[in-house]
C-alpha cells in the first residue's frame, strides 16, 4: 500500500518547468495568431481600398471603349484589356509547355545532380527581380529596334517559366512510385508511363501551377516598361509586332497624371486586375484540392 501511495504521489507531483513551458507555448500561439491576423488584415485593407475607390468608376464604357484623346473626358481601358490578354496569352504559350516539359525531365529522366542543378537554377531565376528581367530583354530584343508585344511576352514568359516548372516538379514528385513500378512491370516504356499514367494523375496539379504562373505575370509592370510601354493610347492594337498597351502599364500612366478622372480610372483598372487575379487564384485552388484528393486516392 505504501509503495502504491508513493507511486501515485509521484505521478501527481508537478513537473519541473511545466508552468514556464505552458506560458511560452501560449505566448507563441498568441504571437502567431496576431501575425496571421495582420497578414489577412493587410489583404483585406488592400482589397477594400481598391473596391471603395475603383468601384464607382467601373462602368460599361470603361470596359468597352478605348481611351479618349488627350484633353477630352470619358474613354476606357478596352485596348489595355485586349493588350494584356494578348501578352499573357503569348507568354503562357511559351512558358507553360516549356515549364511542364522541364518538370517532367527533372523528375522522370534526369539524374540526381542534373535535377538538383536545374532546380537550383529555376529557384535563382524565380528570385531575380522582374525589372532585371525586363532590362535583359530590353538589351537583347529592343535595343537597335523598337518595343513590341513579342518582347513583352518573352519578358513575361521568363518570369512565368520558373513558377510553372517548380510547381510541376512538386506535383510530379507526389505521384506514387508504385504507379511507375506497375507500368514497368507491364513492360511499358518510360515515356509511355509518363504520358499515360503520370501526367493524367498529376494533371490537376500541373494546371494549378500553370494558373498560378498566369496570375503571377498578370500584374507585372516592370518588364513591360522596358519592352512594351510605348504604345498607342487611343486605338486598339492587336499586332504583337508593335508595342501593346497593358493594364499594369496603363495603371502606372494614369496614376502619374494630375487629373482626378485619370486617378479614378487607375483605381478602376486596378480593381479589374485584382478581380482577374482573384478569379485565377480561386480556380488554381480548386484544381489544387482536386489534385490532392486524386493523389491521396
Amino acid at each position: 500500500m505504501e509503495s502504491s501511495a508513493t507511486t501515485t504521489s509521484g505521478l501527481l507531483a508537478p513537473v519541473p518547468g511545466a508552468r514556464k513551458r505552458k506560458t511560452v507555448n501560449r505566448t507563441i500561439e498568441v504571437i502567431c495568431t496576431i501575425a496571421a491576423a495582420l497578414a489577412v488584415a493587410v489583404l483585406l485593407l488592400v482589397i477594400i481600398s481598391v473596391l471603395v475607390k475603383g468601384l464607382p468608376a467601373i462602368n460599361f464604357d470603361l470596359l468597352t471603349k478605348n481611351p479618349a484623346p488627350f484633353g477630352q473626358k470619358g474613354g476606357g481601358i478596352a485596348n489595355s484589356i485586349v493588350g494584356s490578354a494578348i501578352l499573357i496569352g503569348l507568354a503562357s504559350l511559351m512558358a507553360i509547355p516549356l515549364g511542364i516539359m522541364t518538370a517532367i525531365y527533372t523528375t522522370e529522366f534526369a539524374g540526381g545532380r542534373i535535377s538538383y542543378a536545374i532546380k537550383f537554377a529555376l529557384d535563382i531565376l524565380n528570385g531575380v527581380p522582374t525589372i532585371v528581367t525586363g532590362l535583359f530583354i530590353f538589351g537583347v530584343l529592343v535595343v537597335g529596334g523598337t518595343q513590341s508585344g513579342w518582347a513583352g511576352a518573352i519578358a513575361l514568359a521568363v518570369v512565368e517559366l520558373p513558377i510553372v516548372a517548380r510547381a510541376g516538379q512538386e506535383v510530379l514528385e507526389l505521384v506514387p512510385r508504385s504507379l511507375h513500378e506497375a507500368g514497368l512491370a507491364l513492360g511499358l516504356k518510360r515515356w509511355r508511363i509518363v504520358l499515360r499514367i503520370v501526367l493524367p494523375t498529376a494533371l490537376g496539379g500541373l494546371i494549378t501551377g500553370a494558373v498560378l504562373g498566369v496570375a503571377r505575370v498578370a500584374g507585372e509592370t516592370a518588364p513591360l516598361l522596358f519592352t512594351s510601354s510605348i504604345a498607342s493610347n487611343i486605338g486598339l492594337t492587336t499586332d504583337p509586332s508593335q508595342a501593346l498597351p497593358s493594364i499594369p502599364v496603363t495603371i502606372f500612366g494614369l496614376s502619374e497624371s494630375p487629373s482626378p478622372q485619370d486617378h479614378a480610372q487607375a483605381w478602376a483598372a486596378a480593381l479589374v486586375l485584382i478581380l482577374f487575379v482573384l478569379v485565377l487564384s480561386v480556380v488554381a485552388r480548386a484544381f489544387h484540392e482536386r489534385s490532392r484528393a486524386k493523389l491521396r486516392g
